[in-house]
């Protein structure tokens, strides 16, 4: 993933960032990767990398992983 903005709790992205940082996102996580690994690779929290995707058009897969089953 290229690299990342280092950002301060609470800090903000400007428009160009949050287009740029969510589309890379979006693109990680329809090849399979999961929100909490986007975080770990970002360090962002997981509500920003939510609301990242999000504002990319995300469609969120289901909880749980493979294999889960109820």
């Amino acid at each position: 993933m290229a690299k990342t903005p280092d950002l301060k709790r609470g800090q903000r992205l400007s428009d160009a960032q949050r287009s740029t940082i969510g589309a890379e996102l979006l693109k990680r996580y329809e090849t399979g990767k999961s929100v909490r690994e986007l975080c770990a690779e970002t360090g962002y929290s997981i509500g920003r990398v939510r609301r990242l995707l999000e504002d990319a058009g995300v469609t969120f897969r289901a909880r749980g992983g493979a294999g889960r089953r109820r």
